[in-house]
């Protein structure tokens, strides 16, 4: 039997979008849409994405407009804005609500910068979990003698291989973000 990485690749695969999805919705001074995509709003009863509800362009660098296509839900769209916790009051002139980001201060900047290190090592942690489930189910293969001990080890040298290019791909996202958040 030859060991298949694929399932555990593509778990790896699956950690370092949800990685980049994370860090992109890190305010970094400047205005990115990312920030409202954990924002939901109740129209018609239901939560909803803001990203469906309303259209969300970056006029500036470090402004953001969001326009809801009915202009009904204008007052929940800025609630639910503010209530979240990017931190940032919207001004609404009755059509279209701003969001202005402010430049980031040295304290907020080094918070930003912990944050990410926080998350990319949830990733590695992921990263890493996923490996020892790879090497559980090689040990299982290998005790119901479907794998022998080369194989065995080859298959924990692949995977370690693996876990250690992915590792080194998060600490690579990791170190991007905290040099665009020490730049900004």
């Amino acid at each position: 039997m030859k060991a298949d990485f694929t399932p555990y690749e593509s778990k790896m695969t699956k950690t370092l979008e949800v990685l980049s999805h994370d860090l992109a919705a890190i305010r970094a001074g400047r205005a990115n849409p990312a920030v409202l995509d954990k924002i939901t709003v109740e129209y018609y009863g239901a939560p909803t994405p803001l990203n469906q509800v309303a259209a969300i362009a970056t006029p500036d660098p470090r402004t953001l407009s969001v326009q809801p296509w009915d202009g009904s839900i204008l007052k929940q769209i800025e609630k639910a804005i503010q209530a979240s916790d990017i931190g940032i009051n919207p001004q609404n002139d009755g059509k279209l609500l701003r969001l202005t980001f402010p430049p980031l201060t040295e304290e907020r900047r080094k918070e930003l910068i912990k944050q990410v290190s926080k998350i990319s090592e949830e990733s590695k942690v992921a990263v890493r979990n996923i490996r020892r489930d790879a090497i559980d189910k090689f040990k299982a293969a290998h005790k119901k003698n479907e794998m022998t001990e080369d194989e065995l080890a080859d298959a924990e040298e692949g995977i370690q291989k693996k876990t250690d290019k992915y590792i080194k791909d998060i600490d690579g996202m990791a170190a991007k973000k905290a040099k665009e958040l020490a730049e900004v």
